[in-house]
């Protein structure tokens, strides 16, 4: 086997070596919060005794690194857990798994902290943070990767790449691969390589009775179904082990942008070429501003064969109208995937409504010109499926939108929190106008989280039967959660207000 190991060495000492608390510097309590939303003390005996049973740290308010390792992605979300449990392995995570259950405490995971409505963190809660376990494996011979739950898809991007392979991964590189997997997994490769969930072999989870499991296909079939789609709602997963694909270093790529002008002649000529367009090719429309003001309507575009092939492909939308901005051209792989890091960089405000659908009707496109305002701080984006996405079987996993076309989006985007109501009011106001041709969403890509049983629909009951079997007290809620179908479980998500 030919592995390629990456910083994890320095990173696991560096972890190892961030300062601990010292006994006498232990509060008498910390104010906690139940999953029942009672408030709680969390004693310092119990304080000490989990804190000397990690190889990782134990972070409490006012300790070095607990700002860092509380903070996530969208600025939005400003929040202080009760303890943050910074583990080294799989066992750390055991034990604070353990901790949080014994005490219903209130639990988040963070992985790449890239939740939009920000669940990875809440106040008073009990975190388990990832970061530090992320290294990534390449098997080049038997074309997989093992990857840390705490890793971002630039660490599987970038270790899989210097080997010509990848697999579908998303399109801001700092996203995390747990929960960006948990959640199905769409990106620029899934037309020709299926979602990141069809390319998963294997998982190491933690469940909430603080077991280590390895789940496959052959075992614990049940709950290896229920990860790959059905989120975080059955554990804590601490290794994936990914399918690679030869695909190259150097994709055809870029963006090609119309004035707004040009909106409806150009997602027009888009609906008419989807149904016929190669599973290599990736184009998925967009419409935003420009920093000069301007407002204009494009694609994203990716094509993972061969260049001239894909030039010809994109030979018909070229011809509608002339384009503002071309940025098409052979380019490595590595640089498409990093291209809008910087515009959904850390710390930005973010809030986002999308639905899945079936295909760019001339209603929808209506909707789409309808609701976009050049300068008025709205988006909309989408991510194109299809293709080998749309092969799998309904029920072989738990995500359950194979027929979806694409998947559409309002997004708002500021960086002033005086700004807040108004840029969260302009994008739902957006998403009024696509929700009725929508159905279902993508969890990964929602501020607001719409209700589990439609979304996952027939996947819903067999879900919360395995929810049962796993967590049957719901100490995993915080996500698009699928409450336990089990008698005499209370059923309620009760949250800390801040946490809503």
């Amino acid at each position: 086997m030919n592995l390629d190991r990456r910083r994890f060495i320095g990173l696991t000492a560096a972890a190892a070596a961030m300062p601990r608390v010292l006994p006498a510097q232990l509060p008498a309590g910390i104010p906690a919060v139940r999953l029942s939303g009672s408030d709680t003390t969390i004693e310092r005996a119990a304080i000490r005794e989990l804190r000397d049973s990690l190889r990782g740290s134990l972070l409490l308010r006012g300790d070095f690194g607990y700002d860092g390792a509380r903070s996530v992605w969208n600025g939005m979300h400003d929040r202080y857990p009760a303890l943050i449990v910074r583990a080294a392995d799989a066992r750390d995570v055991a034990h604070a798994v353990t901790f949080a259950r014994e005490r219903e405490l209130l639990t988040s995971v963070k992985g790449g902290g890239h939740s939009f409505p920000g669940q990875c963190v809440a106040d008073r809660a009990l975190m388990i943070d990832l970061r530090s376990m992320n290294e990534v494996l390449v098997d080049v011979d038997g074309r997989r990767a093992r990857s840390g739950g705490g890793a971002l898809l630039y660490d599987l991007d970038f270790a899989t790449q210097r080997h010509g392979l990848a697999t579908t991964a998303g399109v801001v590189s700092h996203t995390g691969v747990g929960g960006f997997t948990l959640g199905g997994g769409y990106g620029r490769l899934n037309r020709k390589l299926g979602l990141t969930i069809d390319n998963l072999l294997a998982a190491e989870i933690v469940t909430a009775d603080g077991q280590v499991r390895r789940i496959t296909a052959e075992g614990h079939p049940d709950l290896f179904w229920a990860i790959r789609g059905g989120g975080g709602n059955f554990g804590v997963v601490t290794e994936f082990e990914l399918r690679l694909h030869e695909v190259g270093t150097q994709m055809l790529g870029g963006e090609i942008l119309w004035p707004v002008a040009s909106a409806r002649d150009v997602l027009a000529a888009y609906a008419e070429l989807a149904p016929r367009l190669s599973d290599e090719m990736y184009l998925a429309p967009l419409m935003t501003t420009l920093p000069d003001g301007t407002g204009v309507v494009g694609m994203d575009v990716c094509h993972c064969g061969a260049p001239a092939a894909g030039e010809r492909e994109l030979q018909s939308l070229r011809k509608v109208a002339r384009p503002l901005v071309d940025t098409v051209a052979v380019a490595p792989y590595l640089t498409l995937q990093t291209r809008k890091d910087g515009q959904f960089r850390p710390g930005i405000r973010v809030y986002v409504k999308g639905g899945m659908v079936r295909e760019l009707s001339p209603a929808l496109i209506d909707a789409m010109i309808e609701g976009f305002r050049a300068n008025k701080g709205i988006g909309l984006s989408s991510h194109t499926a299809g293709g080998v996405v749309a092969r799998v079987g309904v029920a072989d996993t738990a995500w359950p939108h194979r027929a979806a076309a694409t998947m559409i989006s309002a997004v708002s985007m500021w960086t002033d929190p005086q700004q807040d109501a108004e840029r969260v009011a302009a994008a739902r106001s957006a998403w009024s106008l696509l929700k009725p041709h929508t159905g279902g969403y993508y969890g990964n890509i929602q501020s607001e989280l719409d209700g589990a049983r439609g979304n996952y629909g027939p996947a819903y009951e067999r879900l919360t039967a395995i929810k049962r079997k796993y967590d049957p007290k719901n100490l995993f809620r915080l996500n698009d959660n699928i409450q336990p179908a089990a008698q005499g479980v209370s059923r309620s998500i009760a949250l800390p207000a801040r946490c809503r």
